[in-house]
């Protein structure tokens, strides 16, 4: 574990750039060999349109990346959070631990709660609505995110590493399995149900977050968890469905073509609220 933890605590920015890239190029590949749903579209111009924002996405974290290196040292020159008070008080625990223990929360404090407020507060929901409103949800659309969600996931997990009291290492070993895993349970793949239920179990299988990619409420605001599926199940927002009954994108925005538009999409946030309007779990 230290092996790893001293890689990650100077990673390269070019080995990041090969784990993104990487990630996406692989489940890519296996979309053709094992896909969930065969799309009618042009899969070229979709991923355009995704890499566009997966690339704003990079420019984000780039330029806030200090504040979280800020944030760590701070934390561990003075002691602060909850990583810092488990290694006063437990200063024999295994280092495999207490790297679990820290990317365990920084998953729920920069994925799962903030994910869970974007769908519960409308003006953080109008920035979300643009991963959303994508209708083939695939590999790429893991990092379909407007530049103004960037900014605000990247507050909440900025907020964590305090709370958490992460070194630099477990802030980029997260990072690094937060990518790879939102790009495999986004992925178009089929896995057989056994083992996707048991994946479910402890880490967010594919079939298991294309519900939350249904158009309608309640299944919208169901299985927001990235990494670690425990999350939902603690607070009770897992919920399961038929992946041959999904229907991905958004009810309020059901325009495909308009959905495809790169303008229209960065102009969401600024639109007329549409507040969702089905909430039946049976259609």
């Amino acid at each position: 574990m230290e092996t790893i933890l001293s890689y990650f605590e100077s990673i390269p920015s070019s080995h990041r750039s090969v784990i993104l890239v990487g990630g996406i190029a692989f489940f890519w590949l296996i979309e053709y060999m094992i896909p969930l749903v065969r799309f009618n579209y042009k899969k070229i111009h979709h991923a355009g349109i995704n890499i566009f924002f997966t690339l704003t996405t990079i420019v984000v974290n780039f330029l806030l990346a200090f504040l979280l290196f800020k944030a760590s040292e701070w934390t561990i020159a003075n002691k602060f959070g909850l990583l810092q008070w488990i290694d006063l008080q437990f200063p024999d625990l295994s280092a495999w631990w207490f790297v679990l223990i820290g990317v365990a929360l920084l998953d729920f404090f920069g994925a799962w709660l903030a994910h869970y407020v974007e769908h519960k507060v409308p003006v953080f929901w109008r920035f979300h609505l643009v991963h959303h409103t994508d209708t083939h949800v695939d590999t790429t659309t893991a990092n379909r995110h407007h530049p103004g969600e960037s900014v605000i996931r990247f507050v909440f997990t900025l907020i964590g590493v305090l709370i958490v009291g992460a070194p630099v290492a477990i802030i980029m070993l997260y990072q690094s399995i937060s990518v790879v895993l939102s790009q495999f349970n986004h992925a178009n793949i089929v896995l057989p149900k056994s083992v996707d239920t048991w994946i479910s179990y402890v880490i967010v299988s594919p079939n298991m977050h294309k519900v939350h990619h249904h158009h309608q409420l309640p299944y919208t605001d169901t299985n927001y968890g990235n990494i670690f599926s425990i999350w939902d199940h603690i607070f009770r927002t897992f919920a399961v469905k038929d992946p041959k009954t999904l229907v991905y994108g958004v009810d309020t925005y059901p325009d495909a073509t308009e959905n495809a538009n790169l303008k229209s999409l960065l102009k969401i946030p600024f639109n007329k609220y549409r507040p969702p309007t089905t909430f039946n779990a049976d259609e």
